[in-house]
């Protein structure tokens, strides 16, 4: 039997449903080769962040003004604002070499907060090759007067923007801590999103009780974070006009044929190639093969959302109903 695992995300036919997150293993040339020749369809590169493009632009504008109090004509030693190519060039860089090195669909990635001059990096990307864009927006709400309706209007007026600076398809990667996760991923979508990557895995501080220091912590997922995003996947496929990515905690092919059977058109991996190897993605994709035959599936397509909350024979399965069911089937050997 002769298994199609082909799938389309973004638009994009990819030979199989297995991408790489971005991730520092994507920025190193001979990492993506080896990543592409494991099986995977495609790799979304690190995020450019904000705070970089904002420091290089700063210090640019910096040298031009520099000693234009003495003489006017320093001026002139630094091209326009305009026409130069402020921030990290070796990122754009990076891309057209990457593009020439693998035959696999290369996305970049944009991490940012705020609306702004830096949005012009995401037509600088699409310049420099890349077939897509992830958007990673990454923002804690920490100020006590910014309303939920002004954080999804943040949110919403980002998306805009970039999707004003290109013609590439755009994902969005977001957090699931929306009041309605539903309402949000669909505003998403009408605001220029052609995909939806779910979930962004904030980063959460921890405390130096040494030396009275906050540090930046930065842990692997678990199987465990899978079952979050899939359940909104399976609630939003066949409801949304969207590609949808399922992200954070898929280590294994089961987790991916789930990701799958919710309605999920590609799975990332990321965490589980630092414990197990770049090689575990042909294991993940040999399983998903397997797997597929022994449940006489022909393809990807045949199986995608056919869990999915619209298609589930149970759907309150997705939603509260089904509390009450997990609770009273939990029972301890003590009780």
């Amino acid at each position: 039997m002769s298994v199609d695992l082909s799938t389309k995300y973004l638009g994009l036919l990819l030979k199989n449903p297995l991408v790489v997150s971005a991730c520092p293993l994507t920025q190193k040339l001979d990492v993506l080769k080896q990543i592409e020749e494991a099986g995977a369809s495609a790799a979304v590169l690190p995020s450019l962040f904000e705070e970089q493009i904002q420091h290089e632009e700063v210090e640019i504008a910096k040298a031009r003004e520099f000693g234009t109090h003495s003489f006017a004509e320093a001026l002139t030693y630094f091209p326009e604002q305009d026409d130069y190519r402020a921030g990290p060039e070796s990122y754009l860089e990076f891309i057209e070499t990457a593009k020439k090195s693998v035959s696999m669909p290369v996305i970049a990635s944009l991490n940012g907060t705020s609306e702004g001059g830096w949005v012009r990096y995401a037509k600088l990307m699409q310049d420099a090759g890349a077939d897509a864009l992830e958007l990673n927006v990454y923002f804690i709400a920490a100020d006590l007067d910014m309303t939920a309706e002004d954080v999804e209007k943040q949110y919403l007026d980002l998306v805009r923007a970039v999707k004003q600076s290109v013609s590439i398809p755009l994902a969005v990667k977001v957090g699931a801590y929306f009041s309605s996760m539903g309402n949000m991923a669909k505003r998403l979508v009408a605001a220029g999103a052609d995909g939806l990557v779910l979930f962004n895995r904030f980063l959460q501080p921890d405390i130096d009780l040494d030396d009275l220091e906050t540090l930046p912590q930065l842990d692997l997922s678990t199987r465990s974070e899978l079952l979050k995003p899939l359940r909104w996947i399976a609630i939003l496929h066949g409801r949304i006009n969207a590609s949808l990515a399922l992200t954070s905690g898929l280590h294994e092919s089961t987790d991916l044929a789930k990701a799958l059977l919710a309605g999920a058109d590609v799975g990332m991996v990321a965490s589980v190639l630092y414990t197990q190897g770049i090689d575990h993605l042909s294991e993940i994709l040999s399983g998903l093969r397997r797997w597929m035959e022994e449940k006489e599936y022909d393809s990807v397509e045949q199986l995608k959302g056919s869990m999915s909350q619209e298609n589930c024979p149970d759907p309150a399965a997705f939603e509260r109903g089904n509390y009450m069911k997990a609770l009273v089937s939990f029972t301890g050997e003590a009780i």
